[in-house]
């Protein structure tokens, strides 16, 4: 599989790390769009919100009881935003599923 996420799960791609479980990897955006901006993928490879189902639905609610203690692990208590870009109208650039959080400062209401 080509996928730049899968590659950096499995170590071939250098990343920094900020969580990691049995069913999530959490890492550093290379290109962030806020002081903090983190991402969080699961291993197991779903290519988009549209590709999550009774099968793998389970791992993606783990994601949301992750979320918040990685937000508590980086300071944001003042509060964060999590999205999630789905196609390439959307934004989605890799075809993994991912959820980016984003805090360390007052965010804009633009396209919130």
């Amino acid at each position: 599989m080509d996928c730049l996420f899968c590659k950096i799960i499995a170590g071939d791609i250098p990343s920094t790390k900020v969580y990691e479980d049995e069913l999530v990897y959490a890492f550093r955006d290379i290109n962030p769009q806020a002081p903090t901006h983190v991402l969080v993928i699961p291993k197991a490879h779903i290519d988009s919100v549209n590709g999550i189902n009774a099968e793998n639905s389970a791992v993606v609610a783990h994601i949301f009881e992750v979320i918040p203690k990685i937000a508590a692990m980086e300071n944001l208590m003042d509060g964060y935003r999590v999205v999630s870009n789905c196609g390439p109208d959307a934004g989605q650039t890799v075809f993994h599923l991912h959820f980016h959080i984003l805090g360390g400062k007052e965010l804009s209401l633009e396209m919130a």
